[in-house]
């Protein structure tokens, strides 16, 4: 027996995050129509949520969740991220949602502990 942590047990498994934040912004925002005065409650929500279920997982990781909405009216909006980690066990996943009157892009990181 080998002490090597590797697998899906301690892993940052992608497709795994994917469907804790399509299910967060799913559960968060859903069929709602963009409203100026609920987006700072919507994005608050989210990160709950992901956070929530992220360590629920009870992966050997640190998150970070970040949360943007956006108002569909033709504007553009462009965003990048860099980290400086060890790609053997940290690991990040961006999703891009949306309905007919907004945006909702989120990212997390995961970095090992």
């Amino acid at each position: 027996m080998d002490d090597f942590q590797s697998g899906e047990e301690t892993a940052f498994v992608v497709d795994e995050v994917t469907n804790i934040i399509k299910e967060a912004v799913e559960g968060s925002i859903g069929g709602n129509a963009y409203q100026h005065n609920k987006v700072n409650q919507w994005t608050s929500s989210v990160v709950e949520q992901c956070l929530n279920q992220l360590t629920k997982l009870s992966k050997p990781f640190k998150y970070i969740v970040t949360c943007v909405i956006m108002q569909k009216n033709g504007a553009g909006l462009h965003t990048a991220s860099s980290c400086y980690w060890d790609n053997q066990t940290d690991g990040s996943c961006t999703v891009r949602w949306e309905n007919k009157t907004m945006y909702c892009i989120v990212s997390v990181f995961g970095l090992a502990i």
